[in-house]
């Protein structure tokens, strides 16, 4: 099957389950590469504060662990939900640690970058939140560096969300 949206894909959740964004159908996606122990970590809030205010309207937020920046997130899936739940009381899907960058790279974060490159056109994720908006058709909207803050999102994921 040729992979044309974001539903296509299919991501281990953080208890090891297959999870199929094809449940997300008709929906806006956020899609997060996050880590535990980085400067943009406080952004948990700010991403749980999105999930919060818009998921009724149509908004998920999804948050894919990854340790390839700075050995940032080096816990297993139970320190990492731990982590997430009582330090910033995370509620949106938070999926199994990947890779975005690299030989490992998981397939939808290939594809991800291949929608919508970066800074001065390159494709590599640079640091942990980086952020990917997709529309309610499963295609990529934007993508945000990590410095983007989530809050500063808000009027782009209003216009996805009509």
């Amino acid at each position: 099957m040729a992979v044309t949206t974001a539903f296509d894909f299919e991501a281990l959740a953080l208890d090891g389950t297959a999870c199929a964004l094809e449940q997300w159908r008709g929906k806006a996606l956020l899609i997060v590469n996050v880590a535990s122990k980085c400067g943009f970590t406080p952004q948990y809030a700010g991403l749980e504060q999105l999930w919060k205010n818009y998921r009724k309207r149509g908004l998920v937020v999804l948050g894919f662990p990854c340790d390839q920046f700075g050995h940032q997130e080096p816990g297993d899936a139970e320190e990492i939900r731990s982590f997430c739940s009582l330090t910033y009381d995370v509620s949106f899907p938070m999926f199994a640690k990947v890779e975005v960058n690299g030989a490992g790279a998981d397939p939808l974060w290939k594809w991800l970058k291949a929608q919508k490159a970066g800074l001065l056109g390159i494709g590599a994720i640079k640091w942990n939140f980086t952020k990917f908006l997709v529309g309610r058709d499963g295609q990529v909207v934007a993508r945000y560096a990590p410095t983007d803050k989530p809050e500063s999102l808000v009027g782009a994921v209003e216009a996805v969300l009509g």
